[in-house]
C-alpha cells in the first residue's frame, strides 16, 4: 500500500524555502521520527519539475551510510504537493555548528574535521564511482547547510536538488548552478566541469570548518568571482596540521586536473585510519542486515555495548597515538634546529678564539721591539759618557769596582723586567678568561 499524508503526524517545521518547507514528523505505525520535504510543484516550471523528479529518483538509488536515507514519497495531486520522506538527522547541519562556534569563539577540533572529511569523501565516492555501475552523480551544491549530523555526530550528505547525472559517454556538464561561495573556477567561467568541481566545493567546505569562514568572500558576486579566479586564500589557523593545510591547497587548485580524486584523498595519511574504521563499521552493518532479524542471538545483544565501547576506546587510543607521533615529530624538528644553532655558536666561538689569539700575537710582536729598545737604552745609560770600555778578560781580577756595580744593576733590571713580564702575562690571561666568559654569555643570550 502506498503511503498517505494521514499515515504521518507533523510535529513542527524545521525550515522553509521558496517552494516549500521541511517538517519533523512521526510515523504512526511505529512512532519512528522522520522528516519530509513538502514541495509545491504547482508553481514550478517544467525544468524544475524534472529536477525534482531526478532528485527523488537519485535518493532512491543512493544508499550509503553517509547519505541521507530516503524512505518514501507521497504525491498529493489535489494540492499539487510532493512529500519526500527522509531520515531525521538529530545533530542539525554544519552551518548551524559553524555559527555556534563563531558565537562561542572556539575552533573545531582537527580530529572532528578529519572525521567529517573521511565520511564526506566516502559519500562523494559513492556518487562519483557508483558501486552498482550506474552513471556518475555530481552533487553540485556542497555547502555546510546541506551536510547533516545524526545523534552520533556521523555525517549525512543531503539535498540533491541540484545534482546532475553524467553518462559515461559525456564526462562534462555546463549548467551554471550551486552556491556562489563554493563554486569552482570552471563554473564561474561557465566552462564545462566534472566531478573535480565537487572536490573544489568539498575543499571550500572543509576550509570553512577550520577557519569558520569560506576561503573566498566578497560583498558582491562580481568581486567574489574575481577572487575565485585568482585562487588566493589565507592559510587555515596554525592550530591545524601542515598536512591538512597541504591537502586543502591541493583540493583548491585552480586547475581541475591537478586536484586530487576521491580515491587519492581517501588514501592520504591523514585519513587512512579513519577510512579503515568506517569500512569496518560498514561491514558490521552489512552483517547485521544479512542476519535473520526474527532470530536475534542473545549473546550478540549482550556483547554489542561492550564491542561498541571497545571500539570507542580503540579510536581514542589511535587518536592519542597520532597526537603523540605528531608531538614527537615536532620535538625532532626542534632538536634539529637546536643542533644547527649549537653548530653555529661553536663556529662563532672558534672564530672569536682565533681572533683573540691573533690579537695577542700581534700585541706581543709590537711589544718585543719596545722591550729591546728599552734594554739598549738602559745599557747605554749604565756606560759613562766619554769613556770607552774595553773587556780584556772575563776573570774577576780584570773587573773594576764600577764594572761590578753595573753588572749587578743589569741583573736587577732584568729581574724586574721578568717580574713585570710575568705580571703582564697573568693580566692578559685574566683578560682572555673574561673575554671568553663574555662571549659565552653573548652566545647564550642569542
Amino acid at each position: 500500500m502506498p503511503s498517505r499524508v494521514e499515515d504521518y503526524e507533523v510535529l513542527y517545521t524545521i525550515g522553509s524555502g521558496s517552494y516549500g518547507k521541511c517538517q519533523k514528523i512521526r510515523r504512526k505505525s511505529d512512532a519512528k521520527i522522520l522528516v519530509w520535504k513538502e514541495l509545491d510543484y504547482g508553481t514550478m516550471a517544467e525544468s524544475e519539475k524534472q529536477m525534482l523528479v531526478s532528485e527523488v529518483n537519485l535518493l532512491r538509488e543512493l544508499k550509503h551510510p553517509n547519505i541521507v536515507r530516503y524512505y518514501d514519497r507521497i504525491i498529493d495531486r489535489t494540492n499539487t504537493t510532493l512529500y519526500i520522506v527522509m531520515e531525521h538527522c538529530e545533530g542539525g547541519d554544519l552551518s548551524s555548528l559553524i555559527t555556534r562556534c563563531i558565537k562561542e569563539r572556539r575552533y573545531l577540533e582537527e580530529e572532528f574535521i578529519m572525521r567529517v572529511m573521511a565520511q564526506l569523501t566516502l559519500a562523494l565516492k559513492d556518487c562519483h564511482r557508483r558501486s552498482n555501475g550506474g552513471a556518475t552523480v555530481l552533487h553540485r551544491d556542497l555547502k555546510p547547510a546541506n551536510i547533516f549530523l545524526d545523534v552520533k555526530q556521523n555525517v549525512k550528505l543531503g539535498d540533491f536538488g541540484l545534482a546532475r547525472i553524467l553518462n559515461h559517454d559525456t564526462s562534462f556538464a555546463k549548467t551554471f548552478v550551486g552556491t556562489p561561495y563554493y563554486m569552482s573556477p570552471e563554473q564561474i567561467n561557465r566552462m564545462s566541469y566534472n566531478e573535480k568541481s565537487d572536490i573544489w566545493s568539498l575543499g571550500c567546505l572543509l576550509y570553512e570548518l577550520c577557519a569558520l569562514s569560506p576561503p573566498f568572500t566578497a560583498y558582491n558576486q562580481k568581486e567574489l568571482a574575481e577572487k575565485i579566479r585568482e585562487g588566493k586564500f589565507r592559510r587555515i589557523p596554525y592550530r591545524y596540521s601542515e598536512e591538512l593545510n597541504t591537502l586543502l591547497s591541493r583540493m583548491l587548485h585552480l586547475k581541475d586536473y591537478l586536484r586530487p580524486s576521491v580515491e587519492s584523498i581517501l588514501q592520504s595519511s591523514l585519513l587512512t585510519d579513519l577510512v579503515a574504521d568506517e569500512q569496518r563499521r560498514a561491514h558490521a552493518r552489512h552483517r547485521r542486515r544479512s542476519a535473520d532479524p526474527e532470530k536475534p542471538k542473545p549473546a550478540e545483544s549482550s556483547t554489542a555495548p561492550t564491542i561498541a565501547a571497545l571500539r570507542l576506546k580503540e579510536q581514542v587510543l589511535r587518536h592519542r597515538e597520532k597526537a603523540l607521533k605528531e608531538r614527537e615529530e615536532r620535538l625532532e624538528q626542534r632538536e634539529q634546529e637546536l643542533c644547527v644553532r649549537e653548530r653555529l655558536s661553536n663556529e662563532k666561538l672558534s672564530r672569536a678564539e682565533s681572533l683573540w689569539k691573533s690579537y695577542n700575537l700581534v700585541k706581543q710582536q709590537k711589544a718585543l721591539p719596545l722591550l729591546y729598545s728599552n734594554e739598549m737604552d738602559e745599557g747605554e745609560a749604565n756606560v759613562s759618557p766619554g769613556k770607552k770600555v774595553h773587556f780584556a778578560g772575563e776573570s774577576k781580577e780584570n773587573q773594576r769596582p764600577d764594572q761590578k756595580q753595573s753588572v749587578k744593576s743589569q741583573e736587577l733590571g732584568l729581574k724586574k723586567r721578568l717580574q713585570a713580564a710575568n705580571m703582564r702575562a697573568q693580566a692578559l690571561g685574566e683578560v682572555e678568561r673574561l673575554y671568553q666568559l663574555k662571549s659565552w654569555q653573548i652566545l647564550g643570550i642569542r
